[in-house]
């Protein structure tokens, strides 16, 4: 399942078509022509859709929940296009609003995607096609019909002219023809990669009669056509973005759409600074935040419109795998590429004291890129990891095969002197020593590097490392700059070290080409930040996406993992179990919990609440 860094699957299987790992004796079968090819209303990695055919909407929505109001949203950066998928411009991170896909993924199901534009997905007995049979309602905000020329010309254009990703993403797909004006049919290089159906099925369709005489390549500065509940309203770039609901879009009747998009309008307003963007929620500006900063949210949430119950605070469990966080070390460049030197680095960084002073005590530290899931690795490998692992025995660190991985842990006090001894060890032994107070290599040269960043929210995590740095010898400093840098800065990998997030789900595939194979290590603007390329980590991808059973994906991202871990690329971070949200008192929603932990595009604005609470922010609370 695609989970991008900036920042976001399966298919059926086997001769009875069933979902990748299903059982035998779980949810409604989908249905079998005579041909032996399967057509069904979803597709699920992990067993059968827990919803039948015949589903009404998605049980933590509400299909009568009210129509209307609006919504101030934030965020951090900025924009200048709306086209998302090249790698010129930024573009507003929700342009999504305005696009159907063909599959929806519910938030309560883990890898399940139910039918949206698409009725009917339909797989043979052997995998080597999906067809996607489309709603015949589904229309463009014109009026025009979506129909298989716009699938085909989508996916054509986002593999010949889109972000070096999809390449990668769509590389296991020899063709896709529209067989008549309703059926696109995509037909595979191989059977082995099962998610690809979903994978496709994510794909957000694009008008192909609107973009003809358009150079896609280009920053797109005019709203585009879309045919989702949403389109672009007033906008003035890099500073507010507006979305109204569409008021007669074609899917609000479907089980997939009742209930979903019910303000009229989400506007969100754009800020280049975390603080002043919570500055501007204390003030009533802005409607819901999710709250990532420790400190903010431990003593920053004080303030009249709280203590009078006006803004409500919750945290809220997910049950989703939290993926890898950490000060992220660009391999391209010559100080980062001895793996010693990266180990040193990781050693080198205090969690339990900034858990203690930065952070309230509220994280949990990261081991693993697979983090709370089932697909972390753990203890020393064996069975069919270890089998996996043994062709590489030469390449990879003699540590792996008979440590379990560990990350240094301090006493929190601040005083890491065990640790940081630890890595000047290891220093030395990659040809690095201290003279004159100055960390130096064979030539000289002193250890010198950068930590960019996009947000000053991150100076305060940055600024300790560094000083635990400088015992060492090591001149590390700090740079932020705009995000519009530095995405820039990403895209071209310009950078020596940054703080990165590499987002994973319970059906890891095929963008685990884009984080970590010699592929993607030279695209421009691929997820490759850190440049990570060897053969284990290529084969043990490979691996990953053509696994044919649960047993045999948890074999191999286990192995993946371990590679990762040893190999020394990042230094992890944390990671937090729950989500925080702050709102002011004026919105309803389903309260059941569900896995996400949050669906807010269920949520709706409850006219009473909203009446009391818009009084009292007039009013200056």
């Amino acid at each position: 399942m695609l989970q991008r860094r900036t920042v976001l699957l399966a298919a059926l299987a086997g001769v009875s078509a069933r979902s990748r790992y299903a059982r035998a004796d779980e949810g409604s079968p989908p249905t079998a022509t005579p041909g032996g090819a399967v057509r069904t209303h979803g597709l699920s990695m992990l067993g059968e859709p827990a919803l039948p055919p015949d589903f009404a909407h998605f049980p933590y929505a509400n299909p009568n929940a009210p129509k209307g109001g609006e919504v101030a949203l934030s965020a951090v950066g900025t924009f200048d296009s709306f086209n998302p998928y090249i790698i010129r411009g930024t573009a507003p991170a929700d342009i999504g609003r305005i696009y159907d896909a063909l599959l929806i993924a519910s938030a309560d199901e883990a890898a399940t995607t139910y039918g949206h534009l698409a009725e009917v997905i339909e797989i043979p007995e052997d995998r080597m096609w999906v067809a996607f049979e489309l709603r015949p309602k589904a229309r463009f905000h014109d009026g025009k019909p979506v129909t298989a020329e716009d699938v085909v010309w989508t996916f054509n254009t986002l593999r010949e002219l889109g972000r070096p990703f999809y390449r990668q993403y769509y590389a296991d797909v020899e063709s896709v023809t529209a067989e008549n004006p309703r059926r696109a049919v995509f037909r595979f290089k191989s059977n082995n990669n099962r998610e690809l159906p979903q994978i496709l099925g994510e794909m957000a369709i694009l008008p192909k009669h609107w973009w003809q005489g358009r150079d896609f390549t280009q920053p797109l500065t005019e709203p585009p056509l879309g045919s989702g509940p949403y389109r672009v309203g007033h906008f003035e770039f890099g500073r507010t973005m507006t979305f109204r609901r569409v008021p007669d879009w074609w899917a609000a009747d479907l089980p997939t759409g009742r209930g979903f998009n019910n303000f009229d309008v989400m506007r969100t307003e754009y800020f280049r600074d975390a603080t002043v963007a919570l500055e501007a929620f204390k003030a009533g500006q802005i409607d819901f935040r999710q709250e990532n900063v420790a400190k903010d949210w431990a003593t920053g949430y004080g303030f009249p419109a709280v203590q009078k119950g006006l803004v409500k605070r919750e945290e809220v469990r997910h049950r989703l795998p939290t993926g890898m966080q950490g000060f992220a070390m660009n391999a391209r460049r010559p100080t980062f590429k001895d793996p010693r030197v990266r180990q040193a680095l990781a050693w080198s960084y205090d969690f339990e004291w900034a858990n203690k002073n930065l952070f309230y005590d509220s994280y949990t530290r990261t081991t693993s890129y697979f983090s709370n899931s089932d697909l972390a690795s753990g203890g020393l490998p064996i069975g069919d990891e270890l089998a996996l692992l043994e062709p590489f025995r030469d390449t990879l660190p003699p540590s792996l095969f008979t440590e379990e991985f560990k990350l240094p842990v301090t006493d929190g006090s601040g005083s890491n002197r065990e640790q940081l001894t630890r890595a000047l060890a290891l220093l030395k032994e990659a040809g690095w020593e201290v003279k004159k107070r100055q960390l130096v290599n064979a030539a000289g040269t002193p250890m010198s590097f950068e930590i960019l960043l996009n947000q000053p929210a991150f100076e305060r995590v940055s600024l300790p490392y560094v000083q635990n740095l400088a015992r060492l010898g090591i001149t590390a400093r700090v740079r932020t700059v705009d995000p519009a840098q530095y995405q820039r800065l990403m895209d071209s990998f310009d950078f020596d070290m940054t703080v990165a997030v590499f987002g994973e789900s319970e059906s890891p595939g095929n963008e685990q080409v884009g984080y970590w194979s010699c592929d993607s290590a030279g695209a421009e603007g691929s997820d490759n930040l850190m440049g990570v390329c060897s053969k284990a980590t290529d084969a043990l991808v490979d691996r990953v996406i053509n696994a044919g059973s649960r047993e045999q994906l948890l074999a191999a991202t286990h192995a993946l993992d371990r590679v990762l871990l040893w190999s020394w690329h990042i230094v992890p971070h944390w990671h937090l179990q729950s989500l925080r949200l702050a709102y002011w008192d004026r919105f309803a929603r389903v309260p059941q919990p569900i896995r996400a932990g949050l669906a807010f595009e269920t949520w709706w604005i409850d006219p009473k609440l909203s009446a009391a609470t818009d009084a009292a922010r007039r009013r200056g609370v």
